[in-house]
């Protein structure tokens, strides 16, 4: 187990630095998890993490790629909303990089990125 420091507070993170519990996140933890994975946040990778982190909040389930695309698509368009958009803007995958930022824990399947 490893630990992210915010606030003064300790956040726990498994061995890969996902967060062990999803309420602890916020977007000055998303910037020092992006931080740690070389990433600087710009508004397109801020937009798909708050698409999952909406997700979460109202299903408490993280978001398959493909309903990030199909929002992604209604949202800012057809030429944003494709795989490899999104491995452009995280480029060791949705489930990898996007779901770890946006605070989820690491999830058990990689179907995310179906």
């Amino acid at each position: 187990m490893m630990t992210l420091e915010y606030a003064g507070k300790i956040i726990d993170t498994d061995n890969e630095g996902y967060l062990l519990e999803p309420e602890q996140w916020n977007e000055e933890v998303a910037l020092q998890i992006a931080e740690g994975e070389s990433l600087e946040m710009n508004e397109e990778r801020w937009q798909i993490v708050r698409i999952v982190r909406d997700h979460y909040e109202h299903t408490s389930c993280v978001i398959e790629l493909r309903k990030v695309l199909k929002s992604l698509k209604e949202h800012s368009g057809a030429d944003r909303a494709t795989r490899k958009h999104v491995y452009n803007l995280f480029p060791y995958g949705y489930g990898q990089q996007a779901c770890k930022i946006a605070g989820m824990r690491k999830p058990l399947k990689v179907l995310l990125d179906l």
